[in-house]
């Protein structure tokens, strides 16, 4: 069992003790009803053969009570095991899933790429339903050893013999479960896994754009394609639950030669036992080798549950590394260098060039969202594509191209940039973004709900409450990607004046990127020109937005 599940169970111990014990009474009732039933039909029917005066003598009470009890007592104890195990697993699943979230988040931040988010959530909830599984057949598999033992000694009632078939029926139904499981799953489990990782990420990248999809008729292909992605998931699982029911006829079929052995065995006794208690040992056997059958969906699960673990062993692996590297401190005011200018803190540069010269790529790794920039960057002399977005977190706030906005209030984004703060400093923000009175009109002022990505706002307002954000981070370094993109004229001459201000009274760095003249003009004379646009196909994001 891996760390995580370990460490969350851990405070699931006394619910778990409790569920086994539940899952083991269970086992005793079960197999305790129907070798009891079994017995006391038997013996009824032979004392009803036998005549009037033995059917009145046979003691009918204390079979039907026991058979009663045990009936009442399986009921209770199944609901107790189904309740208890499935808590455990619900709530140890739940510090799981913090506990993954933060893996994940501490490799992005780390620098190291988290890939599609489609297929990110898909791998991770697949993870997660794998180790539910896994804590819920941790309690079954106790029941069933426990109806396993219980059969054995039940069928000892006939003799030895009838041990030794309940045994071998036992271990072949193992074997067999566990090597079909080997030899016929893994594969289709990998594609059934891979297709339907592909199905919902192609899905969720779809549903993004879906106004663009809509406008530019794209619905037809997009649909065909998903069509086609489906069509392969569905012959996967298809192939899968074939592979699966072929393993559960067979555990049917080895368990139906258990009941044929014992008539055998116990007809080769010189003397046979009576037929009450071969009643007794054959169903006896019948109900310990239904919750063993059971079993085989533990083999079922068993190479995605490994994949699943190796997948968060992984994470915790390169948790573990980062956390064994030596952090780099920054200074308080860290000196930049790019692409050979050297900028003090306070001090304002814009990164100049044409269209496609890599300007935001130049940004995004000075703040430590790639690694791919080819020219030469130094935060305090030290190369940021090697100090990762941790390191560099503390020294730059950022207000990007793409910066989003969550799906909350005007307040509920700008706090994202330092939980805690009065609201006076919120609408200090806000004004300087010249965004103020904007928001003061809006029906709930900072509390108005914008809705997925500030669906409320027009381009131009969320760019201004994005950098609003970002002037309350509190860093020593801003760094704004066109920021008056989609400004007109007398708001952007607005914002110019008060962001210059800000700066001034701040004494906060600031890094530009700016095609228009007159935000250019911020930055004043210090211009890292990049002059050839990049040919370079861009890569994938390596991290999350500072």
């Amino acid at each position: 069992m891996i760390p995580l599940l370990r460490e969350a169970l851990a405070g699931q111990a006394r619910t778990v003790r409790f569920a086994i014990l539940c899952a083991m009474l269970a086992a005793l009732a079960g197999v305790g009803l129907l070798a009891i039933a079994g017995w006391f039909l038997a013996g009824a029917a032979l004392a009803g053969l036998a005549g009037p005066v033995a059917a009145q003598g046979f003691n009918y009470l204390i079979p039907s009570a026991a058979v009663r009890a045990a009936a009442i007592l399986r009921t209770g104890t199944r609901y107790g095991e189904r309740m208890l195990g499935h808590r455990a697993a619900l709530f140890a699943l739940a510090e799981v899933r913090t506990g993954l979230f933060r893996r994940v988040a501490a490799s992005a931040l780390g620098g190291d790429a988290a890939g599609r988010s489609g297929t990110l959530a898909t791998r991770l909830g697949a993870d997660v339903d794998a180790l539910e599984d896994a804590v819920i057949r941790r309690v079954a598999t106790t029941g069933a050893w426990a109806a396993a033992l219980i059969g054995l000694g039940a069928s000892a009632v006939i003799g030895w013999g009838g041990p030794l078939v309940v045994g071998a029926g036992l271990v072949a139904m193992r074997l067999a479960g566990r090597g079909m499981a080997r030899a016929m799953l893994p594969g289709a489990e990998d594609r059934a896994a891979a297709t339907h990782e592909a199905l919902l990420a192609d899905y969720a990248d779809i549903a993004g754009p879906c106004a663009d999809i809509a406008v530019y008729d794209m619905g037809p292909a997009l649909s065909t394609h998903l069509e086609g992605l489906a069509a392969a998931h569905e012959a996967a699982r298809h192939d899968l639950a074939r592979a699966q029911a072929m393993m559960t006829a067979t555990q049917t079929v080895l368990a139906g030669f258990v009941p044929l052995g014992l008539v055998l065995v116990a007809h080769m006794r010189a003397q046979p036992p009576s037929i009450p208690l071969l009643a007794l040992a054959l169903l006896a056997a019948m109900a310990a080798l239904e919750p063993w059958a059971g079993l085989t969906m533990i083999d079922m699960r068993a190479h995605r549950l490994r994949a699943a673990q190796e997948r968060i062993a992984a994470l915790d692996s390169a948790q573990a590394t980062a956390a064994a590297s030596p952090a780099v401190a920054l200074s308080e005011h860290p000196t930049l260098t790019l692409a050979g200018l050297t900028v003090t803190a306070g001090q304002r540069v814009r990164v100049g060039g044409p269209s496609g010269a890599g300007k935001t790529r130049l940004v995004e790794t000075l703040v430590g969202l790639r690694r791919d920039c080819p020219q030469p960057l130094a935060v305090d002399g030290h190369d940021p594509r090697a100090l990762g977005l941790a390191a560099l977190r503390p020294a730059f706030a950022l207000a990007g191209q793409d910066s989003t906005l969550i799906a909350g209030s005007v307040r509920d984004n700008l706090l994202l940039a330092r939980p805690g703060l009065p609201e006076g400093a919120l609408w200090d923000a806000l004004g300087v973004a010249a965004l103020d009175n904007v928001v003061r009109a809006l029906p709930e002022g900072l509390d108005t709900w914008l809705g997925g990505d500030g669906a409320r706002l027009s381009g131009g307002q969320k760019r201004r409450l994005v950098l609003a954000r970002a002037l309350l981070a509190g860093k020593p370094w801003l760094v704004l990607d066109e920021p008056s993109e989609g400004l007109d004229p007398a708001t952007e001459a607005t914002v110019i004046a008060r962001l210059d201000g800000w700066l001034a009274r701040t004494g906060t760095g600031l890094v530009l990127v700016s095609h228009r003249p007159a935000m250019a003009a911020l930055a004043g004379d210090r211009v890292v020109d990049l002059a050839t646009p990049s040919t370079s196909p861009a890569p994938e994001m390596e991290g999350v937005p500072a």
